[in-house]
């Protein structure tokens, strides 16, 4: 797979339904990128969870403007990217199995009826079903890069946010979001505030300490370089804004994969507290 032509590799459930899709690349290089909120979709068995289509067009379902984001990235790059195939209403793949807002009741004021109440065996169908397939593929794609290029790879993960909570609007175009690993975040928060025209959060809005999320679980926990990126969704909400970003980050991605320092296990301790054994 180190130099393979693209190729789109989906797994089906059970309900013959796609919880991941894996956007070939040339896995030699040494990169990966992950979008853990691609997309809103539901399998039919969920009737759109109670909520009405309206639901399906929000942040709340998943994070607007990041799946063409990540795929004009993987193309332009050439590398691996893997993406999630089920709307966070569902089941948050950027969350821990044991986190309890792993399955949302209630979603920036939205009541989720299909998922209050709900049974301990449909919680772990939703488990086996969609979340663990989705991080065994991250795990997979993961291994296969390291193995095909022989050092450590450099994770990159994509998400997106709203431009105002609450009434209140977000100055930030951009953040990178992290825990205690700062060896790709330094890089990126650089590259991305250089050009001095927009204005990059550090670990704003959020805080990227979250034990049991992906970054924790596939980077954190094994010692990978990595960092997360959030964009405003207001500004990749169109084809010309998701260009207008692709052109923006190409070249920073490029440059961080070159920097072999970024390419070395070395794990950190989690501000989240000691990790399991």
């Amino acid at each position: 797979m180190s130099s393979s032509p693209r190729r789109y590799f989906r797994r089906k459930s059970m309900q013959d339904f796609t919880p991941f899709e894996i956007l070939s690349g040339h896995y030699d290089r040494g990169l990966v990128l992950l979008a853990d909120h691609a997309t809103n979709r539901l399998p039919n068995r969920y009737a759109r969870l109670g909520l009405p289509e309206t639901a399906f067009g929000r942040h709340i379902a998943y994070d607007i403007g990041i799946e063409p984001l990540t795929r004009a990235l993987s193309a332009r790059l050439g590398v691996p990217a893997v993406l999630s195939c089920f709307s966070r209403l569902l089941i948050d793949p950027n969350r821990g199995e044991d986190d309890p807002t792993l399955v949302m009741k209630i979603s920036d004021g939205a009541i989720v009826p299909g998922n209050h109440p709900i049974t301990a065996e449909e919680w772990n169908h939703r488990v086996e079903a969609y979340h663990r397939p989705y991080h065994q593929a991250v795990s997979r794609t993961i291994e296969a890069v390291a193995e095909a290029s022989g050092k450590a790879p450099l994770v990159l993960s994509l998400h997106s946010y709203t431009p105002a909570w609450k009434g209140v609007p977000r100055p930030w175009h951009a953040a990178v979001l992290w825990d205690s690993d700062y060896r790709a975040v330094a890089p990126l928060l650089g590259a991305l505030r250089a050009p001095g025209d927009i204005v990059v959060g550090d670990n704003e809005p959020y805080d990227g300490a979250l034990k049991g999320d992906t970054m924790y679980r596939h980077c954190m926990m094994t010692g990978i370089p990595h960092a997360l990126l959030e964009v405003r969704q207001d500004l990749i909400g169109d084809t010309a804004g998701i260009a207008a970003w692709a052109d923006r980050l190409e070249p920073i991605f490029e440059s961080l994969n070159a920097d072999p320092a970024l390419h070395r296990y070395e794990r950190h301790p989690s501000r989240t507290g000691p990790y399991p054994a």
